[in-house]
């Protein structure tokens, strides 16, 4: 039983399951760098699986439907972007708004337009391509871990690495920053923070229309109502264990990627789904507990030395008054 589970099969299917959680914490990384909290990243996963199957269904594409759901994301990243930014809006409210409005909004669709309840498949949607790599079909260990995933999985390593030179090598990247932890210094020298922040939720968008779109025809070949699965929060999860952090959230992805592919295992093994299906939960809210700890412990280690250097001060006033 212990080799049915943990095997080198197990790692494959981690690599896939964490990819729409890598791809949408990178979106969600992006406003957090301008001072956003987007929790409309549940509804914009949601929104680009469903309309990624509607555009490769309709046009039997898979192109149309990655195109599809980036126009999706482009268009509810303007819409999150003018209530927060321009209104001044809650983002939190706004992101909730949004996770209800795409629950809704796919619901309705898939019966109005598809004519069913629950899920929808069909010969014509036309899944993402895997990718085969040559020269790891030498290697038969790389070969399984690394060839033949969808397009998406590939995409996200690059990404992963782009973000980090992005966000801490180039001016650019400096500028999402300064829009999040000095946005008045930006306007100064002639950046619009806003225009940067905007920027920034129109490509957590996208970034979340190419995880929707690598569920529903990368990773499965359908879709269903509320697929998503809370992904969204888990990413959102992941951004703050990472600490925005392009390389440590991938880390954090993985390691959520990790405990989904293994409920799925569990269950092929008789395992009730019920328990299994609390397994990324469970770890999410105990990664959540160790991040506050650790602010914790940051926030006291500061207070510790604030008053080290306060008792300095007094002491040495005191010298100086004694002499």
């Amino acid at each position: 039983m212990y080799k049915e589970i943990f095997n080198i099969t197990l790692i494959q299917n981690t690599i896939r399951t964490a990819t729409p959680l890598i791809l949408a914490a990178l979106g969600g990384l992006l406003t957090s760098h301008t001072g956003i909290l987007n929790i409309g990243m549940e509804g914009m996963i949601l929104l680009g699986a469903f309309f990624g199957v509607a555009g490769s269904y309709f046009f039997e594409s898979y192109l149309v439907g990655v195109l599809f759901a980036v126009a999706s994301g482009i268009i509810i990243g303007i819409i999150f972007g003018l209530f927060v930014i321009k209104l001044k809006s809650d983002e939190f409210i706004v992101g909730i708004a949004i996770n209800m409005f795409a629950g809704g909004l796919t619901m309705f669709l898939l019966r109005s337009i598809f004519g069913v309840k629950g899920a929808f498949s069909s010969p014509r949607i036309q899944p993402l391509p895997d990718i085969s790599i040559s020269f790891l079909d030498k290697i038969p260990i790389l070969n399984v871990l690394l060839n033949n995933h969808s397009f998406f999985v590939y995409v996200s390593w690059i990404l992963v690495i782009a973000m980090y030179v992005f966000l801490y090598k180039t001016p650019y990247g400096r500028w999402f920053r300064a829009a999040g932890e000095f946005p008045e210094a930006l306007d100064t020298v002639g950046i619009s923070s806003d225009k940067i922040r905007f920027l920034s939720s129109i490509l957590c968008g996208v970034l979340c229309g190419f995880a929707g779109v690598h569920l529903s025809l990368g990773y499965l070949t359908l879709f269903t109502e509320n697929m998503s699965a809370n992904r969204g929060f888990i990413a959102l999860a992941a951004i703050i264990f990472g600490a925005a952090n392009p390389l440590k959230t991938y880390v954090a992805a993985l390691i959520f990627g990790f405990f989904d592919a293994l409920g799925i295992r569990l269950q092929g093994v008789g395992i009730p789904s019920q328990f299994t299906q609390m397994f990324p939960y469970v770890v999410t809210i105990l990664v959540l507990i160790a991040v506050v700890k650790r602010e914790m412990a940051k926030k006291q280690s500061m207070l510790a030395k604030i008053r080290s250097n306060i008792n300095k001060n007094e002491t040495l006033k005191a010298d100086k008054l004694a002499r």
